[in-house]
């Protein structure tokens, strides 16, 4: 894995708040590598001109975002990474009954409220213009998966295993919040639902509508804190799955990490074992769902006809304002095709050991390489 230690505009640590960078930094025992150095200062410098921002922030609206009600339910994104969630959250957000956070309200979720004309050029500035690990859009504006902003605000994230991969095992651990303390699933959901409602306060009035892949493993902790949510999951061929997820790893991990990543067998080993244990959980928590708040969708089929799916996403989960938005969906659709998928080369040693790995997924959905 090759690091450039002076690329220090895509990790997204200076976005965290001071009392959090200072609490990761503990827990790794204070250990940055040489590669990092360069990133954790400017996250440090970045994150200490933004704490007193943060102070304001809190103090201004926090009784009012405390005080907001998330009374129309969410609708969750779910799915393992790179398996169409973020294409998935892009064409729902073109229904304007729902809001989203945005790249630039996860990359800085303690001040997006009051300080947005003041902060977002410089986030602006720090994104280039498409994703690192594939040619789909990267903007400030564009829905973003919520995991970032709860990395920022508190320590129980899964994408803090790719700042401090040393300990990423660690991190792992709190996507399916298994063999964690009750103290911490405690502090997550409050820290989770006080950022939902900043986005709610934002946007009175919408349904939220979240895409986040971490939350396949965490059903029963969502409908504790929201017992109408509805959901919409989307699985993909567990061969691509595979072989997209360590490319994405190897792509954004490079740009996070301030510790030396640990070698491609045990980055390997991690991967395959959260895929698993993901999986199994969603599976037995996916019953307590009330009957017809789940839509299950197979990528393949989104694929290759986005707007039926789309479609029957809205009709079978009863949400709201399909019909007045179906020219922008369609409009919409037509713009992405430019974009193409990655393609790969798989041997009879590479599809042996996959399926090794994720038979049970493979024979569940039924599918070949």
């Amino acid at each position: 894995m090759e690091i450039d230690p002076f690329e220090i505009n895509f990790t997204p640590l200076p976005g965290s708040t001071f009392t959090n960078l200072l609490r990761l930094l503990a827990q790794n025992h204070f250990r940055i590598d040489a590669v990092g150095i360069p990133r954790i200062l400017y996250s440090l410098l970045l994150s200490g001109i933004m704490s007193p921002l943060n102070l304001w922030e809190s103090i201004k609206f926090g009784r009012k975002v405390k005080e907001t009600k998330i009374d129309k339910y969410p609708l969750f994104i779910i799915g393992h990474w790179r398996s169409g969630t973020t294409y998935l959250h892009n064409v729902l957000s073109q229904n304007r009954n729902f809001a989203y956070p945005t790249t630039f309200q996860t990359v800085t979720p303690a001040v997006f409220i009051r300080f947005e004309k003041l902060i977002k050029p410089i986030v602006e500035a720090s994104l280039p213009p498409t994703r690192p690990e594939d040619n789909v859009p990267l903007g400030a504006d564009l829905p973003q998966e919520e995991e970032y902003a709860m990395g920022n605000l508190c320590p129980y994230s899964f994408y803090n295993g790719w700042c401090f991969p040393r300990n990423m095992e660690f991190y792992y651990r709190f996507v399916c919040m298994e063999d964690v303390p009750q103290r911490a699933i405690e502090e997550w959901k409050k820290v989770y639902t006080y950022y939902l409602k900043k986005i709610a306060f934002l946007h009175p009035g919408k349904h939220l509508l979240l895409k986040n892949p971490s939350n396949t493993g965490r059903i029963k902790l969502l409908l504790e804190m929201f017992p109408d949510a509805k959901f919409v999951h989307i699985y993909r061929n567990p061969y691509h799955v595979f072989l997209s997820m360590k490319r994405d790893i190897e792509a954004e991990m490079s740009l996070y990490c301030v510790q030396k990543p640990k070698d491609d067998e045990v980055i390997e080993r991690e991967m395959v074992k959260l895929y698993l244990q993901m999986f199994r959980k969603y599976f037995r928590e996916r019953e307590l769902i009330p009957e017809g708040n789940l839509v299950e969708v197979r990528y393949e089929d989104f694929i290759s006809r986005p707007f039926k799916e789309v479609e029957r996403i809205h009709r079978d989960l009863f949400l709201p304002g399909f019909e007045e938005h179906r020219s922008i969906f369609k409009d919409y659709i037509a713009e992405q095709k430019k974009i193409r998928p990655h393609s790969y080369e798989f041997d009879e040693e590479l599809k042996n050991r996959i399926y090794n790995y994720w038979k049970y997924t493979i024979d569940m959905w039924g599918y070949e390489v």
